[in-house]
């Protein structure tokens, strides 16, 4: 097994959005191979990053899934330090999830 983990700082005003993203997804990683599943922990303090765990069957599957994913990315976004809009966090989530 190998775990794959990102922390995610999300900006209070956003959270529900962010969380939305994750509940609502239509899994681009779920169809890799050798993916096993996805975990996103919410922060205990707003202030606090979200912890965003993927877990592969090896460190290859992830390799090879991360690199089918980025290649398969129509637009590369760039995401903003400090989003002001929730526009802009979509944009910045819809490429992140493209990432992992």
């Amino acid at each position: 097994m190998f775990i794959v983990a990102n922390r995610v700082t999300v900006a209070k005003s956003f959270q529900e959005i962010f969380e939305q993203r994750f509940r609502s997804r239509i899994g681009q990683i779920d169809q890799q191979p050798g993916f096993v599943r996805m975990q996103v922990l919410k922060p205990a303090k707003p202030e606090m990053p979200y912890l965003v765990l993927t877990s592969w069957v090896n460190q290859q599957a992830f390799e090879t899934g991360l690199a089918a994913m980025t290649s398969n990315a129509r637009t590369p976004i760039r995401c903003p330090k400090r989003p002001s809009l929730g526009k802009a966090l979509s944009k910045c989530m819809r490429s992140s999830s493209v990432r992992m």
